[in-house]
């Protein structure tokens, strides 16, 4: 595993992280994701109080952890996916970093968006050897 994506792992906590040492690693990429996803909505909490020190720090956790998706990516496989994956996390990492400048809270919402729809595609796909939806 990257440096990144050890980095990502250690941003994301969990009230059971014993449970990380464990998951697969489609299920780690679920759980980063969601991670993000929950640092960012914590971020627009914080950025609706006026908290600048924590809205900082969660984007930042946030940022942190989309790095590691970016790092986690084969890139030794035949077609785009991982070049366009790649360049949309490079996407949301400037678009986060302009929101925390901005308190822009629409480029929160639309990094959300852009992370659910993703982690909703890859709830779809199977580990090899597990049925689809299993």
């Amino acid at each position: 595993m990257s440096n990144l994506a050890v980095k990502a792992v250690n941003q994301y906590q969990s009230a059971d992280n014993s449970s990380i040492v464990y998951a697969d690693p489609h299920e780690l990429i679920l759980r980063l994701m969601s991670g993000a996803i929950e640092r960012i909505a914590q971020a627009r909490g914080a950025m609706q109080h006026g908290n600048l020190t924590q809205k900082g720090e969660f984007l930042g956790k946030a940022i942190s952890i989309i790095g590691g998706l970016d790092a986690c990516l084969d890139h030794s496989q035949e077609g785009s996916l991982s070049t366009n994956l790649s360049d949309l996390y490079h996407y949301m990492i400037v678009t986060l970093t302009q929101a925390n400048i901005g308190d822009d809270i629409a480029k929160l919402n639309e990094i959300s968006a852009l992370l659910l729809d993703i982690k909703s595609a890859w709830e779809q796909i199977s580990e090899p050897g597990n049925p689809a939806g299993a």
